[in-house]
């Protein structure tokens, strides 16, 4: 018999990470990164907690919220806009303990009230810059079937140094019971990397947060995953299908173009498990007769006159006549004057691209343009 979902609480670190990718997190948290042409990362773990069954999830912020804030609101359109559960930001300074946290045990710590008001026997921990199909509900059953008190989620494939150099990776024995857990190890290789989501008790989480805290510990890596592997019992879950890294403007970009792959999408983004967003009442993207668009992501409200390929183009994109797209993210309200080149480039929101310009960059180093700037 499947586990009850709705006695599971979801808490999700809208900042976490926001140093890998800074020039798309100066205003911004992580977790409201745009992405995939409609999304923010946000939508992802949120719209995987919703489809598993959950009711109840939190979103703790740090700093520069204000577009998470604008993009999730009540949680409606996920469904979490509930009396009973649903969705709550805990921002900081919102209650008079509370303050801008130093790591993430402080930052449960600081939201020790909240938790513990929750009437759930399980919380799931999860970062905004992993894009998983994940179904929760599975985590959970493999978690007590395990009787395991911490499970993390992870994938083992061959990764380079520089994919290593920014994550934790596992080393579990044939039960599948952590053995050995590195950060930052830098060591290419086949191995065990984590996808910053981990299962276990809520009282556990609250037992390990009130003895950590107080001894100045605030590392979830060093000072529960390395410290207390003999002391807990951590298994492993093995994440064999499609998912989504982001740890700098290289990865973000990457990941990005693949999306005009249809199999990629079709992977990552299941018709069982859609992905739900904030609706933006748009017309239909608008072609003019000069125009041509080829394998290519287009969203609602753009008009096209120009050529584009190979590119992802968010709502509202205008492309003008004789104007030429490669290989480019443009995201929303993105203008490219006429008679204008671009590729390899990512335009943030409200970008004005002037006319007979010529931008671009190296296909693995893309050129990034910061919101509301005009050329």
């Amino acid at each position: 018999m499947s586990y009850n979902m709705t006695n599971v609480l979801g808490i999700l670190f809208a900042n976490a990470h926001d140093e890998a990718i800074p020039e798309l997190t100066s205003n911004r948290a992580m977790g409201s990164v745009p992405f995939g042409g409609r999304f923010r990362l946000i939508d992802f773990q949120l719209s995987g907690m919703v489809n598993s069954g959950m009711s109840t999830v939190a979103v703790i912020t740090k700093e520069n919220y204000q577009s998470l804030l604008d993009h999730i609101g009540s949680g409606r359109n996920w469904d979490l806009a509930r009396s009973d559960g649903g969705l709550t930001i805990l921002p900081p300074y919102g209650n008079v303990d509370a303050g801008r946290y130093t790591g993430k045990i402080d930052a449960l710590y600081k939201a020790i009230g909240y938790i513990k008001k929750v009437d759930c026997e399980y919380v799931i921990i999860s970062d905004c810059n992993v894009i998983t199909s994940s179904d929760y509900s599975r985590l959970i059953e493999a978690h007590i079937k395990c009787n395991a008190d911490i499970t993390v989620l992870a994938n083992t494939a061959e990764f380079t140094a520089k994919e290593t150099e920014v994550s934790v990776t596992y080393s579990a024995d044939e039960s599948g019971r952590v053995r050995e857990v590195i950060i930052n190890s830098a060591k290419a290789g086949v191995c065990s990397m984590g996808l910053n989501c981990y299962v276990l008790k809520k009282q556990l989480l609250i037992d390990l947060v009130s003895d950590l805290v107080p001894r100045g510990k605030y590392s979830w890596g060093k000072d529960v995953l390395q410290a207390k592997i003999n002391e807990l019992n951590i298994h492993m879950y093995e994440y064999t299908k499609e998912y989504v890294r982001i740890t700098d403007l290289e990865s973000y970009y990457k990941a990005s173009m693949e999306l005009v792959n249809p199999d990629k999408v079709s992977k990552l983004i299941l018709k069982k498990r859609p992905v739900y967003t904030k609706i933006r009442d748009d017309a239909p993207a608008k072609y003019g007769l000069d125009s041509s668009v080829t394998n290519s992501m287009v969203a609602d409200g753009c008009v096209i006159d120009g050529i584009v390929e190979n590119s992802i183009l968010f709502r509202g994109v205008k492309i003008a006549k004789g104007a030429v797209v490669k290989n480019c993210i443009l995201m929303q309200d993105t203008v490219v004057g006429k008679n204008t080149r671009v590729s390899n480039i990512i335009t943030d929101k409200q970008v004005t691209i002037g006319d007979d310009l010529s931008i671009s960059s190296s296909g693995n180093y893309p050129l990034y343009i910061a919101k509301n700037r005009k050329l």
